[in-house]
Formats: structure tokens, C-alpha cells, sequence
């Protein structure tokens, strides 16, 4: 291999290294090597420094270490299955989420992030994708070590610390954003996290997710160029993380964050390969029955996935909020995008969602609990079968949010019983659209109504836009495909197009930027049901065209301001003016 010094003049060339005193990356290179310590110029240069480490002969490098208790593991595991018996690899197969090919670990590390402050001028533009996590890892039930407390030494490889005050002010930034991304955590422990060591501080997935989300919405040049640099850091860790999976509930929270970070950028394949991860985890680890164990038989592997026993009760609410984060962003995406959902619910006690409704981080601080236990949280609220107790929660912003969520699933399923021609495929179609009409409407009619959200808190006049967006976007679902083909049904869905225009008109250009931005497909859906209409006045419709043009033209004009935060936003402006320019 030609090295980078072949086209330099022999007096710039560095004199000779001693056989032996090249770093270790440039070695396996056949690279030229200056011997700088703490990083040669090669891996400076390759945007390496992490990876630059030497072999004086006085002590094993971190990598040599990871190597042999990888091997001493592997020797175990081995060991344990069958003595006389060896094998190449040993998997766990996880069905809910799909093979992707790992990278080559020799790529892993990354940049420190101490050489970014502030001012930094350098770009980190070498960075051009990030390739989809490998959730399909070989692993073993020994190798797991399933604690949500302790950080294993591997992980360390991936712990580059940011300086302090870098730190602080990329949380701070994050902070307003967090009930807009619905992660759950407890402010003050995370910002005390930060003054820690570092293995006793949050998993790097979840860190480096938040300080990704900080520099873009800091929407300042200094900040937005670093976006790659924590991306990369936070798909590394998670990478490394499924090797030795520690600090579930952490990583969950930032597999949600990156899931979040790809669909809004338009990167939809690599959104959802993310949201899968944080899918089957929360299932693995049984966040969805949280309360409601049941001992039973053992066959030896049910301890391997297992979280420990929550230390108090924020961390215990921490994880039923990380519970409530994965179903919120698998219901809203999986119906935007027309795809069955990751997380069934039911029937069988091991499906079942049994998780307590959602509350405010300040309830589980005062240990505000529920304790109904097998309550089936969601099916009993779409069912409406039992008046559920108020201990039973449900009416928090984020209670309020996975119930509109579940009803834009349901009316999802719902309205694909329904052919295009208008026909049931199923005997109970009718019923079942009639019931979940019903439930919608009793929802919509249970929570503050659009006219007053102006009196509220912002954050809670985000939470209620984000809501009645989410309703009235089920019952546009609900109704869109019989509308074609009856006209009573086609006027209940121009009835919730016009509440969506509702909702849509009381968003202030502040509010903007703190919306979930799921908002901006419920919004385009309301758009196409005013473009059908255009396309059908001179039928049947007493309604102007002028008329429906407006309104399509408010629904335009609020994803072109909602784009400049969500580009994706700005990807549903052009189809709906491609679909405007047909009619």
C-alpha cells in the first residue's frame, strides 16, 4: 500500500521509527508512522486519534485486553454448551427485527470531542453516512450481562469524554426539546450525570443521541456541523453496545432518539431499523408488562433478559416512560407509513401491554404509583369495557399522547377492513369502524378543546396541538377510503379535514419548532382529502374550489415553516404541490 508520504520531498519525510515503536493502526496498515504520542499524524489525519495506541512492551493496549476477554468469553461459552463439543458462533435470534451486515470493527472510535469546542473551524464532512445498527448480533446468555446499572469495560472504547462545559451547554439545549421527543428522564439526575465518571454516567448511546438532537436545534453553524460527529459516536456505541448489552433502558432511549433523528432527515430505512432495536428490546426486557410478572416454570434462559430491580422510584418511572416513548413512536410512524406495528398487543399474557399509563416525571419523584396490575392499559382503553379508576393514570400530556397514538393504530387497521370499491373484507368491518368512531370522538370530546389551548402553558399547548392533530388524523384515516365511494362517509372526512385546519390554525410560528414532527403527515392528510374534493366539485360538492384551495394552501403554508425545523416536512410540501398541480 502507497502511504501518504510517497508524493511528500524527502526533506519533509520523518526520520525512521525503531523497529517496533509504530502505533498500532499503522502498523496493520504498513503505514508510515511519526511515533507522536498521543496519536501519530496518520491517525490524526484518518480522523482516528481514538484508535492511535502503542505497544512499548510495558503493558497490554486496551485493544489487546478486549481481545483476550472476547476470546475468554468465547472459550467459556463453549465450554458451557458442551464440553467435547465446539462451534464457530453461538446466536440468539431475535424474530422482531431484521439482519443488517456490521461493519468492520477495525473502523470503529471516533474524534474526541475535546477537540470541537465552541469555535471549532474544522468539519467533520467525512462522516457521509452512518450505516444502519447490526441488530443481529451473536451473543450468548453468559456473555449478556443484562444490569441496568453496570457498565462493562468494553464500552469504555467508546466513553470519549466531552468537556464539561461543551457538555452542560448541549443539554441545556436539549432540555426544552425533551417532552417534543417524549423522553422520559429525570432533569436533575441527568445534569448531575454529567459531573460523574464516566462509567457512572448515562449510556454513550443515549448522550451522544441527546447532544446529536442539541446541535440540531441549536440551528447555529458552530453546533449544526458536529451533528455527524455524535451520530457517528452514537451508532458506534450502540454497535459495540449489543456485543455487551448494559444499561437497557438508557440505550432504548436513544435508539428512539436516532430512530427519530433518520425520519425526520428522510433517511426512512434507517429510522425504522432503529425503532425496530428499540421495539424489541422493550419486549425482550418485558418494559411492556412492568407490574405484572407472573413467576413460572424456568427453562433456564428467562433471567437473561431481566432488568434488575429499580434502585427508587424515578428510575422505576424512568422505564415505564421509556416503555410509553417506544409504543408513541411505533404507532404514530408504522401508520404514517402504512406498516404494521413492531409492538403487538395481545392476546397471551406474554404480549399483552400491561404497562401503567404514562405520568409526569414529578409523580414517580413522590412515588406516585398505580398498582393495577393486568389492567391490558391499551385494549381496555379502546375497548372501553370497564370505567377505569383514576388511580389506573392516563391523564398526563404523555398519557394523553400514547392514547391518540393507539386510537391512529387502531383507526389504521380499521379503515384497511375496507376495500377500495367500499366493500367490507370482514364481517364486523361496519361495527368495528362504527366503534372506533365512537371512541375517537369520546377522546377528542375529553380533553381541553382547541379554542382554549391559547390559555394554557406552552408545553402543554404543544402536548394538546400534537393530540388533537393525532385524533383528528384517525378519523381522517378512518374515513378516507369509504369516502371514495360514499359520499356520507366522504362528509365526515372533510368534517375532520376542517378540524385539523383548526388545530392547524391555532400554531404560532414559536410553536413550531416544539411539535412532535409526526404532526407534519397528519397535516398533509388533511391536504389530500381537500385535493380529492377539488378533483370531484363539479360532481357532487356544494363547496367551491377557491374554498378548498385555501385550505390547502394553509396546510402548505404550515409544513413549509414546520420543514425548516423537519426537513422531511419540506419532502410532503412538494407531493402535496405535485398532487395540487393534477387536479
Amino acid at each position: 500500500m502507497t502511504d501518504d508520504y510517497s508524493a511528500t520531498p524527502s526533506r519533509n519525510v520523518p526520520p525512521t521509527l525503531q523497529r517496533g515503536k509504530a502505533c498500532l493502526r499503522c502498523r496493520k496498515r504498513k503505514m508510515r508512522c511519526d511515533g507522536t504520542k498521543p496519536s501519530c499524524q496518520q491517525c490524526v489525519r484518518a480522523k482516528k486519534e481514538g484508535l492511535c495506541e502503542y505497544d512499548d512492551g510495558k503493558g497490554k493496549t486496551r485493544t489487546q485486553l478486549l481481545r483476550e476477554t472476547i476470546a475468554r468469553l468465547e472459550s467459556r461459552i463453549k465450554e458451557l454448551e458442551n464440553p467435547e463439543h465446539t462451534s464457530t458462533s453461538v446466536s440468539l435470534f431475535d424474530p422482531h427485527i431484521l439482519p443488517i451486515s456490521s461493519e468492520d470493527s477495525s473502523s470503529s472510535g471516533g474524534d474526541s470531542p475535546s477537540s470541537f469546542p465552541f469555535s471549532a473551524s474544522q468539519s467533520p464532512n467525512h462522516i457521509t453516512s452512518v450505516s444502519p445498527p447490526p441488530l443481529m448480533a451473536c451473543c450468548s446468555p453468559v456473555s449478556w450481562a443484562p444490569s441496568d446499572r453496570c457498565f462493562s469495560s468494553p464500552h469504555r472504547l467508546f466513553v470519549t469524554q466531552v468537556p464539561s462545559e461543551l457538555a452542560q451547554s448541549l443539554l441545556e439545549a436539549f432540555i426544552p426539546h425533551r417532552d417534543q421527543l417524549l423522553v422520559g428522564l429525570h432533569v436533575e439526575r441527568l445534569r448531575s450525570s454529567l459531573r460523574r465518571p464516566a462509567e457512572e454516567q448515562r449510556h454513550p448511546v443515549l448522550m451522544n443521541a441527546i447532544f446529536l438532537w442539541a446541535c440540531y436545534f441549536s440551528r447555529t453553524p458552530s453546533l449544526n456541523q458536529h451533528e455527524p460527529l455524535y451520530l457517528s459516536r452514537a451508532t458506534e456505541a450502540f454497535h459495540d453496545w449489543l456485543r455487551s448489552p448494559t444499561k437497557v433502558v438508557d440505550v432504548i432511549q436513544g435508539c428512539c432518539l436516532l430512530s427519530q433523528y433518520f425520519l425526520v432527515n428522510g433517511r426512512i430505512m434507517e429510522g425504522f431499523h432503529y425503532a425496530s432495536a428499540a421495539a424489541s428490546l422493550v419486549l425482550q426486557w418485558g418494559l411492556h408488562r412492568q407490574g405484572s410478572e407472573r413467576r413460572d416454570v424456568g427453562m433456564g434462559l428467562e433471567g437473561t433478559f431481566s432488568l434488575p430491580p429499580a434502585q427508587d422510584a424515578i428510575e422505576r418511572g424512568e422505564r415505564i416512560l421509556a416503555f410509553w416513548q417506544v409504543f408513541c413512536l411505533d404507532r404514530c410512524w408504522s401508520a404514517a407509513l402504512r406498516r404494521p406495528p413492531l409492538i403487538s398487543d395481545g392476546p397471551g399474557a406474554l404480549s399483552t401491554i400491561n404497562a401503567p399509563w404514562p405520568q409526569d416525571i414529578i409523580e414517580y419523584e413522590v412515588e406516585n404509583f398505580s398498582d393495577i396490575t393486568n389492567l391490558n392499559t391499551v385494549q381496555t382503553f379502546l375497548a372501553h369495557q370497564i370505567q377505569v379508576p383514576v388511580l389506573a393514570g392516563g391523564f398526563s400530556n404523555f398519557a394523553l399522547r400514547a392514547k391518540a397514538s393507539a386510537l391512529l393504530d387502531l383507526a389504521t387497521k380499521v379503515a384497511f377492513s375496507w376495500n377500495t370499491s367500499g366493500v367490507a373484507l370482514t364481517p364486523l368491518s361496519e361495527q368495528d369502524t362504527l366503534a372506533v368512531e365512537d371512541s375517537i370522538n369520546r377522546f377528542i370530546a375529553s380533553i381541553m378543546p382547541v379554542h382554549q389551548m391559547g390559555a394554557v402553558h406552552a408545553s402543554d399547548r404543544h402536548n394538546l396541538i400534537v393530540v388533537h392533530t393525532l385524533a383528528q388524523a384517525a378519523l381522517i384515516r378512518l374515513y378516507y377510503l369509504r369516502g371514495e365511494v360514499d359520499q356520507l362517509w366522504n362528509e365526515k372526512c372533510l368534517l375532520a379535514a376542517r378540524g385539523m385546519l383548526l388545530v392547524i390554525g391555532q400554531v404560532s410560528d414559536m410553536d413550531i419548532e416544539f411539535l412532535d414532527p409526526i404532526v407534519g403527515s397528519c397535516w398533509a392528510s388533511a391536504a389530500h382529502v381537500f385535493i380529492r374534493e377539488m378533483a370531484q366539485v363539479e360532481t357532487w360538492s356544494p363547496i367551491t374550489s377557491n374554498e378548498l384551495g385555501s385550505h390547502v394552501g394553509t396546510i402548505t403554508a404550515a409544513l413549509s415553516r414546520l420543514s425548516m425545523t423537519f426537513p422531511l416536512a419540506g419532502f410532503l410540501t412538494s407531493r402535496l404541490q405535485s398532487s395540487l398541480g393534477l387536479v
